[in-house]
């Protein structure tokens, strides 16, 4: 099992920055690609970025491009996600997940959730 607890959401205003961050417990994830997802009210879960289990490669949805980095830190078994410029439409909630297999974006890949961390933009 592993337990997956994000962590640095809040408010912020549009343009702002913030940087979450995503420790696990129970087992290492340093085995495991990790991916974030955020999901809006009303919407369903989207992806935000992905990243390899050694930190090599890293993948992101159009949207986020150039001004989100995923990144890790394997010996402190935790995924961040630094948030740049961000809009009042990326207000939602930020979860992290360990992937299983299958394809980065889908949330049928992956095993492990957290509860999610709140992220409202405002305008």
């Amino acid at each position: 099992q592993v337990q997956l607890v994000e962590s640095g959401g809040g408010l912020v205003q549009a343009g702002g920055s913030l940087r979450l961050s995503c420790a696990a417990s129970g087992r290492t994830i340093s085995g495991r690609h990790m991916g974030w997802f955020r999901q809006a009210p009303g919407k369903e879960r989207e992806f935000v970025a992905a990243i390899t289990w050694s930190g090599g490669s890293a993948y992101y949805a159009d949207s986020v491009k150039g001004r989100f980095t995923i990144s890790r830190d394997n010996a402190k078994n935790t995924l961040y996600l630094q948030m740049n410029s961000l809009k009042p439409e990326e207000t939602a909630v930020y979860s992290c997940g360990a992937h299983l297999r299958g394809s980065f974006p889908d949330t049928r890949s992956y095993e492990y959730w957290g509860q999610g961390t709140q992220v409202t933009v405002s305008s």
